[in-house]
């Protein structure tokens, strides 16, 4: 299973529903609350102008109705992860995180 295909799952078991989106597309309904997640990042390590090491990075986004929800808490206690911003649009709260897995 790809790195991307086990992120995936892990969004699905944090959240406890399947409403997972890896970057969907502008048509698609979207059922909240909800994480939509797209490639972003990506650490790489160099040694002798080789690369050695690569994390792929995604841009995490946690979109609830309920401003106290304990999902970005959720998604904060994955290793390599960093809280980037909240925002509030169409009255549901989106909480942004880089995660590298």
């Amino acid at each position: 299973m790809s790195r991307r295909l086990e992120l995936h799952k892990k969004l699905i078991d944090l959240l406890g529903s399947p409403n997972v989106y890896f970057q969907p597309p502008e048509n698609k309904k979207i059922k909240y609350p909800g994480i939509i997640y797209k490639r972003n990042l990506e650490d790489a390590k160099y040694a002798d102008d080789s690369l050695y090491n690569h994390t792929m990075g995604y841009m995490v986004t946690v979109i609830d109705s309920n401003p106290d929800s304990e999902i970005p808490d959720k998604i904060r206690s994955l290793p390599l992860t960093s809280f980037n911003r909240h925002y509030t649009a169409d009255n549901l709260n989106h909480d942004v995180f880089n995660v590298y897995y």
